[in-house]
């Protein structure tokens, strides 16, 4: 009796021949039961099949060829390559770009916040200084010196906005002492022709006393009283006095000064409280303003 041999007892060949066997069985099989169920029309009763040594001959790699690939899905597969090809430079373009411009935005930022702070030029609001007259002994009197204004600018003067007289407050300034050259008097908002007529006029639109900024005060120094006429005899350290409806607030004076009519720069914004007041000069002759500046005493 033959000995039962195992897969591993044979060769390469005859597992080779055994599995081209079974194979060849199976599709007998099949066409068996394809001609029986009558799906499969005999034309060649003996087919000629080739022997088994021929099939053991070929190559495992040569019993199935392989599929010819379609011409058609390689040049779709090429397309849709190049299109992801595309794609993925187009998402670096966009990444790069878009870093690129986070970039440049931080460094204006960057730019915009080290810029130095600008300070505002203020709105004209006078082309002349307040309280400008033509002397007492001129023909005709006292009166508003028109003359004073520059020709080119008179036009300027006629469109100035006209600021509101503003609501009365306990905080207002509603009189002022300056001690050293025997100064009483009181306080009105406004300092045009009408209200210098009354006291010392105060310029609309200036703080309060005790606020931070440049609270403006004119008077006439030879009409109406002469209620500034001794500006001029201030020194530095003398007191200026203004007074609400709730209290006192000191100023301290620390410069006097000469200017033409057309310095308004003396009444620009302050960011710390003083008190400017002006007054024609000199004395009976008025060409010229006197301006006396204090701060408020700590």
């Amino acid at each position: 009796m033959p000995r039962k041999r195992y897969a591993e007892d044979l060769s390469v060949e005859e597992l080779r021949l055994l599995l081209i066997e079974k194979q060849r069985a199976r599709r007998q099989k099949r066409l068996e039961h394809f001609r029986r169920s009558g799906r499969l029309v005999v034309v060649d009763d003996h087919p000629t099949q080739p022997p088994l040594e021929t099939l053991a001959s070929r190559p495992l790699s040569e019993e199935t060829p392989p599929a010819t690939a379609n011409p058609k899905h390689t040049r779709l597969d090429r397309l849709l390559l190049a299109i992801e090809i595309l794609a993925v430079l187009g998402l670096a373009f966009v990444l790069l770009n878009g870093f690129t411009l986070i970039r440049d935005l931080n460094r204006e930022v960057v730019a915009m916040i080290n810029q130095p702070t600008l300070t505002p030029t203020p709105a004209i609001t006078a082309i002349v200084l307040p309280g400008g007259h033509t002397p007492p002994n001129s023909p005709g009197g006292p009166r508003p010196n028109d003359a004073e204004i520059p020709e080119h600018l008179r036009p300027v003067m006629l469109s100035l906005p006209e600021l509101p007289t503003p609501t009365p407050s306990v905080e207002q300034a509603i009189r002022i002492q300056i001690p050293a050259i025997k100064v009483d008097a009181p306080v009105v908002q406004g300092d045009g022709w009408e209200q210098l007529k009354k006291g010392v006029g105060q310029r609309l639109g200036t703080p309060n006393p005790g606020q931070r900024g440049n609270i403006v005060l004119s008077a006439h120094n030879d009409i109406f009283g002469e209620i500034f006429r001794d500006l001029d005899k201030l020194k530095p350290g003398d007191q200026v006095i203004l007074y609400s409806n709730q209290r006192a607030y000191v100023y301290i004076v620390q410069q006097t000064q000469i200017v033409e009519p057309t310095r308004v720069e003396v009444m620009a914004p302050t960011q710390e409280p003083i008190v400017t007041l002006i007054s024609c000069y000199p004395y009976m002759v008025d060409n010229q303003r006197i301006v006396v500046t204090a701060r408020l005493q700590e």
